[in-house]
């Protein structure tokens, strides 16, 4: 079974669903899946190095209340996944353009189906979720790439470079024309789609389905 998953590493509902994906596919071991991971940005047209994230947030959302009560469905739903949330660590809010070209570079050199590539995929979330770094910066992607088991020098290069940029926009463009609005979203052998952070539970009625 392949499922696609349709992210973007600033996305909070996204490190939440991609938690419950796992935590539904636990309960399922004999089911082989494959995860692949596909670019959606939240915000493309963020400028390159990104913006104050306070100033984001208050453009995005408006009022302290508003956010207040959003940061604490999320960090509701993450503690009980075991995922940390520290909004208040978090300076900017980067482009997540590299964070994707990254873990395509990922995909090319560990495999596409490595449990490696999921574990730097998680380290994205983690590292902006939880450290408050900012993915937009190159020399923290080196960094990111280096412990998924990449070289940093090619990693460095690839990202200095306009390697893949248009193939990464063009599939972000593709999602949108396939009717991806937002995300996160999962299709499960290109036939069963299913959007949000949902239960766990949610999951297990199209596993089903793909398995038959």
């Amino acid at each position: 079974m392949r499922i696609e998953i349709y992210a973007d590493f600033v996305c909070p509902w996204c490190y939440v669903g991609i938690g419950r994906l796992r935590r539904a596919l636990a309960t399922r071991p004999g089911l082989a899946a494959n995860l692949a991971w596909r670019p959606f940005q939240l915000n493309p047209t963020m400028p390159k190095g990104g913006i104050d994230r306070g100033t984001y947030l208050s453009i995005k959302f408006g009022s302290r209340e508003r956010l207040r009560h959003l940061h604490d469905a999320v960090e509701d739903c993450g503690r009980e996944l075991g995922l940390a949330f520290n909004f208040d660590r978090i300076q900017r809010q980067p482009n997540t353009l590299d964070a994707h070209r990254l873990v395509r570079l990922a995909g090319e050199r560990l495999g596409a189906a490595s449990p490696k590539v999921e574990a730097l995929v998680i380290a994205l979330y983690q590292g902006y979720f939880n450290a408050g770094l900012d993915l937009g910066d190159r020399e923290v992607l080196v960094a990111l790439g280096v412990a998924a088991g990449l070289d940093g020098m090619e990693v460095a290069r690839y990202l200095a470079s306009d390697r893949e940029q248009d193939q990464i926009r063009a599939e972000d463009l593709r999602a949108r024309r396939m009717g991806i609005d937002g995300v996160p979203c999962f299709v499960i052998d290109e036939h069963y789609a299913i959007s949000g952070a949902q239960e766990p539970e949610a999951f297990l009625p199209l596993f089903d389905l793909a398995s038959a």
